[in-house]
């Protein structure tokens, strides 16, 4: 299946995009998983965040969120990690991570990367050099753990 990666400023997604992020992270995040939390939580569109969206014959099958660190100090953030139930089995998160580390990378060189992986993730998300920096806590009723990526050049 080829998949064409697009990496988008919020203030490149237009209304179809936006949708089908939105509705995508809907079906999975709360739906699938039955977990209601507040999904559109002001982060989408906000300073120079930015949004990886995985597309094949028109249909949004990968996301991820990457946010923008606030200052010199902090990581870059990538959340949303999500591909569509129909592309599962495919590999299709690997190539998303993998894809989501170079534009982390290549728009934020200088930043380590961190994100906040579901418990039972911790062994996918660390192939790609992430290490668990905490315990195993709640968010939103499932076991989460912050992990983060150490930048290649210091």
């Amino acid at each position: 299946m080829e998949i064409r990666w697009q990496n988008l400023h919020h203030s490149e997604l237009n209304a179809t995009q936006l949708y089908q992020i939105l509705a995508l992270r809907n079906a999975v995040f709360i739906v699938e998983q039955n977990c209601p939390y507040q999904d559109v939580d002001g982060a989408d569109l906000a300073g120079e965040n930015r949004h990886l969206l995985g597309i094949a014959n028109n249909q949004l099958l990968a996301y991820a969120r990457l946010l923008a660190p606030k200052n010199d100090e902090e990581p870059v953030k990538i959340g949303r990690v999500i591909v569509s139930g129909e592309a599962r089995g495919l590999k299709l998160g690997n190539r998303l991570m993998e894809q989501a580390i170079v534009d982390c990378e290549r728009h934020w060189p200088q930043h380590d990367i961190f994100l906040s992986a579901q418990a039972h993730l911790q062994d996918f998300y660390g192939q790609f050099g992430f290490k668990p920096t905490g315990e195993v806590y709640p968010e939103d009723g499932i076991p989460h753990v912050d992990m983060e990526r150490a930048r290649i050049h210091k």
